[in-house]
């Protein structure tokens, strides 16, 4: 009977445990969980802001003048970011034209970067800024025979 009354005792010892064990391990999870989560936001945000960048070149190279092609390219990087379901806090669109005043016969390129700057504070975690700014550079050649505007 001795044995049988010392476990009891034991056990009895041993009820709140469980409880202090949660409260002390369920925060860091919790932590953890909110962790991932924003990794994942800008591994996935950044995947779509690249192909917002293709868009943009691409776009843009397919026009003859400068005007033309900056006006393409920052409708095509809305379009695409909006279609991908990115809400950027801000959004900025860079062309660089540069090879549609490369002569008819030589290959020119256009680049265009994408900035968006990804929202992050509804994560609450501590030590994770509000907001996260990525950038993307995509560049697309200009077709060598097609008449150019400069």
């Amino acid at each position: 009977m001795p044995d049988m009354a010392r476990t009891a005792h034991r056990l009895r010892r041993d009820e709140g445990s469980a409880a202090i064990e949660a409260a002390i391990i369920l925060p860091a999870l919790i932590m953890l969980l909110c962790l991932a989560i924003a990794g994942g936001r800008l591994v996935t945000s950044g995947a779509k802001i690249d192909a917002a960048a293709q868009d943009a070149a691409r776009e843009a190279s397919l026009h003859r003048t400068a005007a033309a092609a900056h006006t393409a390219a920052q409708a095509a990087a809305a379009q695409s970011l909006d279609d991908q379901g990115i809400t950027c806090a801000s959004t900025s669109v860079r062309i660089d034209t540069g090879g549609l005043s490369v002569p008819v016969g030589q290959v020119g390129t256009i680049t265009a970067a994408v900035t968006c700057t990804v929202n992050l504070s509804d994560l609450l975690l501590p030590g994770v800024p509000g907001a996260k700014t990525l950038t993307s550079t995509a560049t697309s050649v200009v077709d060598q025979y097609r008449q150019r505007g400069g």
